[in-house]
């Protein structure tokens, strides 16, 4: 045996113990000295049944919450009756049915239900994708919207509409999702240094690359000077969900089950990857055959979800790092967590945006931005050296 390969057994085994679901058969080792607290660690495996209550009761009143008052009885009712439910209604709990008048029926399931259901699903998917970037790429500032990947889908969804292809949802998600595709390869040619990516040079060429797809974007609204294509297009630029029907619903659900369940599929090659390529290989996993197939498949949901939303940033970079400070980084736990989160602050950031300044609504990427950008500058601050 060669001095290289000889090493290279007692790296591996090291290597099983530390990466989380690489050796289920070890022995847990005992927490090491100043690492979680008890109350950090029940609150992490308390956050995926806590937080999958609060989808559900944030879901109820955020659609009784908007201009034309609504009970969350009403809803509850509206809604329980309409999923053949009915039977929940128990006097006895609290839970009874009321009286709902078509209109108002109408109002929560046609139009709130659908919209608030979206809200769900895209910041859900949003902040997994974040998640899962981040780690492929070993950069904490990794997220849709900063690498252009939501830019280019933008544009491709806007070319679609400016074309005249067609302004189903179907036409338009297939055109954000070339554009999506189009431009994550024009970052990672750019990000690359002698055939390495680099964290550094990944983000640059990201910023660059979204800048020159939102100017294409800005010209093609301008050739066009039409007033229905303009509005629509400002919708993709601006990010919003007062679109948001039941096609919505089921278009992004269509794509964000299976490429979740891929996600969680590859936990465990996604705590190897947070070792770096060269550790993952050493573990066994096909390195460049699951970056490209995760990558690939984070654009094509990030092209969906800027398709049924418009361009919504910072979401996938906020929710990551705050759900791996609560449940840690191993990501059996972390995109549920993230999914949760992710889907809870885009509820409540929607709602927001349609009730402060009622009657006039903002688009949820004004806000988003607001926030995201000051959470930006302090993770540049304190990853200088990786960034």
């Amino acid at each position: 045996m060669s001095g290289a390969s000889s090493t290279e057994a007692p790296r591996g085994r090291a290597l099983r113990r530390a990466v989380p679901g690489r050796a289920a058969s070890s022995p847990a080792p005992s927490a090491p000295p100043g690492g979680p607290s008890a109350a950090r660690r029940l609150l992490g495996r308390l956050i995926l049944p806590l937080g999958a209550i609060l989808v559900v009761v944030s879901v109820l009143v955020a659609i009784a919450l908007g201009q034309a008052d609504l009970s969350v009885r009403e809803v509850w009712t509206v809604a329980s009756e309409r999923l053949g439910l009915a039977w929940v209604q128990r006097p006895a709990l609290g839970l009874h049915g009321v009286e709902v008048e078509p209109i108002r029926a109408s109002l929560v399931w046609d139009l709130r239900l659908p919209r608030v259901l979206t809200a769900v699903l895209v910041g859900g998917g949003l902040a997994c994708v974040g998640a899962v970037m981040q780690t492929l790429m070993r950069n904490p500032v990794a997220d849709p919207y900063l690498l252009g990947i939501s830019s280019g889908a933008s544009l491709g969804a806007v070319s679609v509409i400016v074309v005249g292809l067609g302004g189903g949802l179907i036409a338009v998600s297939s055109g954000a999702f070339v554009g999506a595709i189009g431009s994550f390869v024009l970052v990672l040619a750019i990000g690359q240094h002698a055939g390495t990516l680099q964290p550094g040079r990944v983000i640059l060429a990201g910023v660059a690359v979204g800048a020159f797809f939102a100017a294409v974007t800005s010209f093609l609204i301008i050739w066009v000077a039409d007033p229905q294509a303009t509005q629509e297009v400002q919708f993709w630029q601006s990010g919003s969900l007062a679109a948001a029907r039941g096609p919505s619903v089921a278009t992004a659900s269509a794509v964000l089950v299976p490429v979740l369940v891929l996600f969680l599929a590859s936990s465990r090659a996604l705590n190897a990857f947070a070792f770096g390529p060269d550790a993952a290989a050493t573990l066994g996993i096909q390195v460049e055959r699951v970056r490209w197939l995760l990558l690939v498949a984070c654009a094509l949901l990030t092209g969906v979800l800027v398709a049924v939303s418009g361009t919504i940033g910072f979401v996938g970079l906020l929710v990551p790092h705050a759900m791996r400070f609560l449940v840690g980084s191993d990501h059996r736990r972390l995109l549920p967590a993230s999914l949760l989160a992710g889907g809870l602050l885009l509820l409540w950031v929607d709602v927001l945006a349609r009730t402060a300044f009622a009657p006039r609504e903002l688009p949820v990427g004004i806000i988003t931005a607001l926030v995201g950008v000051p959470v930006f500058v302090w993770i540049l601050r304190r990853q200088r050296a990786r960034v």
